[in-house]
């Protein structure tokens, strides 16, 4: 498989994760501010942030950081939050 050909799986597969995400979140399914709702959104900007850097389309790829960004901050905070909760049980 050449560059384009693996570039434009990473596209597919960052855009499946992402319209995932939204259509089982517009479904509550998921919550926004759920784990795997941030994760599958931070998988595909990832992805299509790769794709967008491989064929030099900049403005894209600052939105794509921007949104795994933005996923992966929330998913951080997630994080610390559990940890404070599971820290002030045990206590």
């Amino acid at each position: 498989m050449n560059i384009d050909g693996f570039s434009e799986l990473l596209s597919y597969i960052g855009m499946i994760s992402i319209l995932l995400a939204f259509v089982l979140e517009t479904r509550n399914v998921l919550h926004s501010k759920q784990t795997s709702y941030l994760m599958l959104m931070a998988f595909g900007s990832a992805l299509l942030g790769i794709r967008a850097f491989l064929i030099d389309e900049w403005a894209f790829l600052i939105l794509e950081a921007a949104w795994c960004g933005a996923a992966l901050v929330a998913f951080a905070q997630l994080k610390q939050v559990d940890s404070s909760t599971d820290n002030d049980a045990s206590s």
